[in-house]
């Protein structure tokens, strides 16, 4: 049986996940306070729409909560999708609540009341863009081989999840192997018991998995 998905509050995100997850055969209900959004929710095939306000218990109880898989508050008010939240998951046991946010500064509180999942748009954004910085930094210096083994150099920044790490303690696929490691201008030889520093650039020979290992290495991509 599909699970059952609740989303409460929100008009344009709730429309479009909600097609995305019917389109995957999720059995979804969609809570508005507005009856205008109702209408137009109600135009989504295969939706089922509830006119009220989800920090009602009778409200939740219409849409059948009990039944209800993952709970997402999609309201444009973090404190309105805190009570959701904290509603559905203690009250009625909802085995998984997620939540938009508004102020990327109250993640940790979220997650300290025990919201499961919680988006911020901002720190979304932000994260692409760390990342295409990151991707525009790595460069492949040759490739050889008919392009079957690149020779790629990647730069470490400053809080990439392998720093203070030995490299024997880094989980690379066995198709990547690190050949240098510049550091201060300087060309290091990595043996087993070297440790990876921020703004360290490392030379990776690859024949494949050179993505994993940029993950391993950085935390991105």
């Amino acid at each position: 049986m599909k699970k059952h998905i609740l989303l409460i509050g929100g008009l344009n995100n709730t429309i479009a996940l909600s097609q995305s997850l019917i389109k995957k055969r999720y059995q979804v209900t969609a809570i508005n306070n507005k009856y205008d959004d109702c209408q137009k929710l109600a135009e989504v095939s295969k939706l089922n729409v509830i006119f009220g306000d989800g920090t009602r218990p009778f409200i939740l109880e219409e849409a059948k909560i009990d039944t209800v898989d993952i709970a997402i508050a999609l309201t444009q008010k973090d404190a309105i999708n805190l009570v959701i939240c904290e509603l559905c998951k203690k009250k009625y046991n909802v085995k998984k609540t997620v939540t938009l946010i508004d102020d990327p500064e109250k993640i940790n509180f979220f997650y300290e009341m025990g919201v499961d999942s919680v988006v911020s748009a901002i720190e979304a954004i932000t994260n692409i863009i760390e990342q295409q910085a990151l991707l525009d930094d790595i460069t492949t210096v040759i490739p050889v081989a008919k392009g079957k083994i690149s020779i790629t150099e990647v730069p470490i920044p400053q809080n990439a999840k392998a720093i203070g790490k030995q490299l024997s303690e880094i989980d690379l696929p066995k198709e990547v192997i690190i050949g240098t490691i510049i550091r201060d201008g300087e060309g290091l030889v990595p043996r087993g018991s070297t440790r990876i520093r921020a703004r360290d650039e490392l030379i990776l020979i690859s024949s494949d998995k050179q993505d994993k290992a940029i993950k391993q290495l950085t935390g991105k991509l």
